[in-house]
């Protein structure tokens, strides 16, 4: 039986990798159905996300690929292409993010499967009824902080989440909870208003006369929005647009940023290049 896979890695650059991979693929009877490929000059290293049909199974290739990447020194991973990347999304209470991304997701858009919906609030307890996603209120206080992340974590690795998707949660993460979760969760903010901190930041924003908003949806990492970057965008403002009409602009630039980062990774088409990412779209 013929199944889709894809397969990531990166290597120190030398010639013959491309010539390694696509012979390896076809002497097994691979169709390569897609292919793409990186070399970063100023690190040496390169980067490739090949998706293949093949008759093999899994752990077939595994243990031959395995053989490949030594020769090559390569870091890789192999995926099964038609199994949706199981996903908990945390939110507080704004929902613009959370309800874009169910509807994308029950409309075949994301390739995720969203097992938990976890929050300090109970205000979309409903809107996760309505998909038939278990909710779980986790109140966060500075005293009940640690408990809570236990709470999170163990719902996380209960349900086997291969992703954690931050949907405007506004609780900062401990260290040791963005190490457990390096390299699959994923944060949204807004961006180009970096010297407006604290609440309320189109309100900020407004009373300075920013001519851009933006987003950036991001890994978190334990430099608080400072993680490998895996998509932005910007949308132009002037003086007519009042604090509410930045507020939704913006939120709609969040939902949409944060969907394409959400939709690129569980894809795998992301690969970690240092505090940077390579995506291929």
């Amino acid at each position: 039986m013929t199944s889709a896979y894809i397969l990531t890695l990166s290597c120190p650059d030398r010639t013959g990798i491309v010539h390694a991979v696509s012979g390896f693929l076809l002497d097994r009877g691979g169709n390569i159905e897609e292919a793409a490929q990186y070399n970063d000059h100023g690190t040496g290293l390169f980067f490739m996300r090949v998706r293949f049909a093949c008759d093999q199974s899994e752990a077939a290739l595994r243990e031959q690929i395995a053989e490949l990447a030594t020769k090559f020194t390569m870091t890789w991973k192999l995926y099964a292409a038609a199994e949706p990347m199981k996903t908990v999304i945390l939110v507080s209470k704004e929902g613009h993010c959370l309800n874009d991304l169910l509807f994308r997701w029950k409309s075949g858009l994301l390739a995720i499967d969203v097992r938990a919906i976890i929050s300090n609030h109970r205000d979309f307890y409903q809107l996760a009824a309505s998909y038939n996603v278990p909710f779980h209120h986790i109140p966060v206080t500075a005293a009940t902080k640690a408990q809570g992340e236990a709470k999170q974590l163990e719902i996380i690795e209960s349900e086997g989440a291969d992703l954690v998707v931050l949907a405007r949660y506004m609780q900062i993460l401990s260290n040791d909870l963005c190490t457990k979760l390096a390299g699959r969760a994923i944060n949204i903010h807004h961006s180009f208003l970096p010297s407006f901190k604290g609440a309320k930041p189109y309100y900020q924003a407004h009373d300075r006369g920013v001519k851009l908003i933006g987003a950036t949806a991001h890994y978190v990492t334990a430099d608080l929005d400072e993680g490998p970057i895996i998509e932005q965008d910007v949308e132009r403002v002037d003086h007519t647009d009042t604090v509410e009409d930045l507020t939704a602009r913006g939120r709609d630039t969040e939902s949409q940023v944060l969907a394409r980062a959400v939709k690129w990774h569980s894809e795998h088409r992301v690969l970690l290049n240092g505090h940077r990412t390579v995506v291929f779209k």
